[in-house]
């Protein structure tokens, strides 16, 4: 049992050692940047991230006229 654990974890460390291996070697911990407005080609379509098209929304549509109620005489 102990044998079959210490082979899993060893497995484990070397593929968090693998999948890390840019990280280590080039030293930049940013990573990449994986946000949509990021992106020139999207940027250039006219697609935001959800927040920003969401906050567009909103003050577009704070910002239209609001039709008038009607009022019984």
């Amino acid at each position: 049992m102990v044998k079959l654990l210490l082979i899993t974890l060893g497995i484990v460390a070397v593929a968090v050692l693998l999948l890390s291996m840019k990280l280590l070697l080039k030293g930049d911990t940013r990573g990449p940047m994986t946000h949509i407005g990021a992106s020139k080609a999207m940027r250039e379509r006219g697609i935001h991230c959800v927040e920003s098209m969401d906050a567009i929304e909103r003050h577009q549509r704070a910002n239209r006229p609001h039709a008038k109620e009607r009022t019984e005489n």
